[in-house]
């Protein structure tokens, strides 16, 4: 084997892409306090984001999961050092040395990741070409590539496609475009605000997505010397400038994650305090959780998440994009409408295959039926799309364990909180996809008191 592959597939194994699992007494509520770091979706974009920059960056927040090993990995590969800064969760990623890459080495540490495809823009700007192989990422739909490279083809990049992946070359350099996305894209628009921002010339984005993670992403860029102008109905202007500095930032917290421990304390009946959780950027879900019958309480320094007592209400939820409900909250959210009295209905309208981890929820007792051509409704709120698909839940039913297999990012948490609330022991295997998103999450899970023995 080459030994660059090996070296690539040992850092691999080093941020913990490697199968393990976790034996699961359930049935006890969780109860205590964890910490939040910066957010998955922004802390990796931000890391590539110092690609474009001529002096080094800082990222503050930055959390220790694997996917942040995936970029630190690629990074170093581009000749980028990447290295800890005085405070824990500090990098200083220094892109001073930038240089071409081996493919097969690229190639290793991106199978497990989405990632690659953003390295495109800053690269065909640094070194005038980008490699990208074939993408890895969950098994939740497909996610095609093509408006990336539809966008990067506007910009004047040229697309050749080979048995090695996709090659991109800039022979002219890169100029402004008037780009329209089909839909609001938070990847796309990522890959074209990482080109525009040096590309000669203005850019239009019309719809555009407006997470708050794109929202912190323009703060970074605007830190470095870009010049972004948000405009109303998903519009942003991008004027490219010849030169970027590096940035000082500490991320967005995790929204996703925050969410997902609160669905755990919902469904276990227990009470979770989130550190570092604001209120501003989960205002959607406070209102869902709410609804089901969860309580709230908003501090300064985090959100405490409980079980009030009683019973939980049915609800329906249509997932959008931003300031929708976000399809990464769904699926723990459907945990706790296991124990909901009645008929809970959840419209995925984002991805179309997002409900493959109800499987096991199916094993373990849930009644859960999966319509895989979506519900009509006269009551909806968002668009119809021909790829949704919706999920019925009748509850209560009481969860038992079950030997479950992880399928993906947030459905395997959803897997993790289903044995937390089931009776009997639950196996949980491949684990190591978790590690992809959420920080320690053996610990936090120890700190919470959950009854468990980890098998790494």
């Amino acid at each position: 084997m080459n030994s660059l592959v090996k070296d690539a597939q040992k850092a691999a194994e080093r941020v913990g892409l490697v199968s393990d699992k976790i034996v699961i007494n359930g049935g006890k509520p969780l109860r205590g306090r964890i910490e939040l770091r910066g957010a998955k979706n922004l802390a990796t974009k931000a890391m590539v984001a110092a690609l474009l920059a001529e002096t080094p960056s800082t990222l503050r927040d930055v959390p220790d999961i694997s996917d942040v090993g995936v970029v630190t990995g690629m990074l170093e590969a581009y000749g980028v050092s990447v290295t800890h800064g005085a405070e824990s969760g500090e990098l200083v990623l220094d892109p001073s040395n930038v240089l071409k890459a081996h493919f097969a080495k690229i190639d290793a540490l991106a199978g497990s990741s989405r990632i690659p495809i953003l390295f495109c823009g800053p690269l065909l700007h640094r070194l005038g070409e980008a490699l990208i192989p074939d993408l890895g990422g969950c098994r939740i739909g497909d996610r095609p590539i093509d408006f990336h490279l539809d966008a990067l083809r506007a910009f004047g990049a040229v697309v050749d496609k080979s048995y090695e992946g996709i090659r991109l070359t800039a022979p002219n350099g890169l100029t402004g475009a008037n780009i329209e996305l089909p839909y609001p894209s938070v990847g796309a628009t990522e890959q074209v605000l990482l080109t525009a921002v040096r590309a000669q010339g203005v850019t239009e984005l019309k719809n555009a997505a407006i997470e708050p993670e794109i929202m912190d992403l323009i703060a970074i860029l605007q830190k470095m010397g870009a010049i972004i102008t948000v405009e109303p109905n998903r519009v942003i202007f991008i004027e490219g400038v010849d030169k970027l500095n590096g940035y000082d930032h500490r991320a967005l917290f995790d929204r996703n994650e925050a969410a997902s421990w609160a669905s755990a304390a919902l469904a276990t009946e227990g009470d979770i305090f989130v550190g570092g959780a604001k209120q501003q950027e989960l205002m959607t879900f406070l209102n869902i959780f709410r609804k089901v019958g969860g309580a709230f309480d908003i501090h300064e320094d985090g959100i405490r998440f409980y079980h009030p007592g009683g019973p939980l209400k049915p609800v329906v939820v249509e997932t959008d994009v931003h300031p929708g409900f976000m399809t990464d909250w769904q699926q723990p959210l459907i945990v706790a409408l296991t124990k909901a009295v009645g008929r809970s209905v959840v419209h995925e309208t984002v991805y179309e295959n997002r409900f493959g981890f109800t499987d096991a929820l199916i094993e373990m007792g849930a009644n859960i039926v999966v319509h895989k051509e979506g519900i009509e409704s006269v009551t909806r709120r968002v668009p119809r799309r021909p790829l949704e698909q919706a999920a019925v839940i009748i509850g209560p039913t009481p969860l038992h364990g079950a030997d479950i297999e992880i399928p993906d990012l947030r459905g395997g948490f959803s897997h993790l909180i289903a044995a937390l609330t089931a009776e009997g022991q639950s196996t949980v295997s491949n684990i190591g996809i978790i590690s992809r998103g959420y920080e320690h999450f053996i610990d936090k899970l120890d700190q919470l008191g959950a009854d468990f023995v980890y098998e790494g």
